[in-house]
């Protein structure tokens, strides 16, 4: 050991601090190894650059060193430049300090970063209400009564569900009140809870989301696509051996269709006849553009619909929180799947929520997000018709993507070459269901307009044009500018609901 090491060193844990993870042998010359070590985790990448050391007499107390001796590690690591310091900054890893990769990296070229996203799903990032969402954060904080501090209720918090029950009904129709509400952590969670329940046949919309046929599928569901077009589900042709059917009828997902009155008319008297039940998922009912907004099936039918939604397209995917508006004979039966101390959301987001919406912020959010989306839309509808005009885009009467049509046998094509300009999209046959039979999967794009940057996004929509320049629409929509049964035009594109 050298003269620093064998130094009275302070009882380990005695020091004050940032705690940093070193190793060190029992033996040997520790100062040494600490250095060692200490480069050893830049080179590596655990300790990047920037990143703030503990002072050298906490670290010191820590490993049971001799404060000289760390001291002394220190500043052999400024002077190679692996460290820098500062008078009242403190020690620091160098920035770019680190020359070789981390462990695990592979030494062939990154791929690159897709400089667009166009994914679908993700609202606008920049666009959330922090200064009134801070604000109902606050007062709800200021204002929760002691229970609120305690284990959740299964039901979730009654300020949320009260407010919850009298939004829905005056903005979507929905037919409720608080006791037949229930709160979860997004709508995910909600479709486990009821797969769990009803873990038999149920008849699910020939395209989807995969994420929500793999909560089926691990539930144990049988699932029996419905065929879609234009028109939305056929829900005419829901099997009989069903016993539920999942609908996005506002807005078919991904397709974008809205779901015809005879259809919800249809479905409705399927569940009444049959005694089955209606799983409505309104994931971005909020957000319509061109015709009056579609009110919920469940207020045709509520002891034979499940209202459920979420704040991930409106609001944030961040603060997860959803919600189920049951039929009485679900209500107990849905908070015994739940249980009493597991799946519930915290409590202070549900009374922030709560206050949000009573204090009308929830209301001029989406309605300014609504005219924002519309506008993005337009851009998107606008951009194509200028630089691609064969193509034809669907679904964007409401929502925040829109469905560019393809001829069949191009998709991967298309999105090989939207990769090479640095977009991030889906291809529409990814999302149709693996156990669909009703002919070949359709083609597309299905493009997310919301989440891009304002500064990116006409950067973003150029690219895109480029991708489908030359690409025709599918045989018989030649997009000579009318329309489809439920469909428009704008801006010279041929385009559907």
């Amino acid at each position: 050991m050298t003269s620093d090491d064998t130094a009275t060193a302070p009882a380990p844990g005695t020091g004050t601090g940032t705690d940093l993870h070193i190793e060190l042998p029992a033996h040997g010359a520790r100062r040494t190894a600490l250095a060692q070590a200490l480069r050893d985790a830049v080179r590596s990448g655990r300790l990047a650059g920037g990143t703030r050391l503990p002072p050298y007499r906490a670290l010191a107390a820590d490993l049971g060193l001799a404060r000289s001796a760390v001291a002394d590690a220190y500043a052999e690591l400024v002077a190679e430049g692996w460290f820098t310091a500062r008078q009242g900054s403190g020690t620091r890893v160098a920035e770019g300090a680190a020359t070789a990769p981390s462990a695990g990296a592979t030494t062939g070229p990154a791929p690159e970063r897709p400089r667009h996203d166009l994914l679908q799903g993700k609202p606008d990032p920049a666009s959330f209400p922090r200064g009134p969402w801070s604000v109902s954060a606050r007062r709800a904080l200021a204002e929760a009564p002691t229970d609120a501090f305690g284990p959740g209720d299964p039901r979730g918090r009654p300020e949320l569900r009260r407010a919850l029950a009298a939004y829905l009904s005056r903005a979507r129709g929905v037919r409720t009140g608080p006791a037949n509400v229930v709160v979860c952590s997004g709508f995910a969670n909600g479709l486990r809870l009821l797969a769990s329940l009803r873990p038999r046949d149920w008849a699910v919309e020939e395209y989807g989301l995969p994420f929500h046929h793999g909560i089926l599928e691990a539930a144990g569901v049988r699932p029996h696509p419905v065929a879609v077009d234009e028109d939305g589900a056929r829900t005419q042709e829901i099997p009989v051996r069903a016993r539920t059917v999942l609908l996005t009828p506002a807005h078919q997902f991904p397709t974008g269709a809205r779901l015809l009155p005879t259809r919800r008319a249809a479905a409705v008297e399927w569940a009444r006849t049959t005694g089955g039940l209606i799983v409505e998922d309104d994931y971005d009912g909020e957000f319509r553009y061109d015709r009056k907004p579609v009110g919920a099936v469940q207020g045709m039918a509520p002891e034979h619909v499940v209202y459920a939604g979420s704040l991930s397209k409106s609001l944030s995917p961040a603060i997860r929180l959803g919600w189920l508006v049951l039929p009485d004979h679900l209500v107990d039966r849905v908070l015994a799947a739940k249980g009493l101390r597991e799946s519930w959301a915290s409590s202070l987001d549900q009374l922030a929520l709560a206050d949000f919406i009573d204090c009308g912020a929830y209301d001029r959010h989406v309605r300014r997000m609504r005219h924002r989306y519309r506008n993005r839309r337009d851009q998107l509808v606008a951009a194509l018709a200028s630089h691609a005009p064969q193509a034809r885009v669907t679904g964007i009467s409401a929502g925040l993507h829109a469905v560019v049509e393809l001829p069949p046998g191009t998709e991967a094509a298309a999105l090989r070459s939207a990769r090479a300009a640095g977009l991030s999209l889906d291809g529409l046959s990814g999302y149709r269901h693996p156990a669909a039979t009703t002919g070949a999967a359709r083609e597309g794009l299905v493009v997310g307009y919301a989440a891009p940057p304002e500064a990116a996004f006409g950067r973003a929509l150029e690219a895109l044009a480029t991708t489908l320049r030359g690409r025709g629409p599918r045989p018989g929509f030649e997009g000579d500018g009318r329309s489809r049964p439920g469909g428009g035009t704008h801006e010279g594109i041929t385009t559907g609901s």
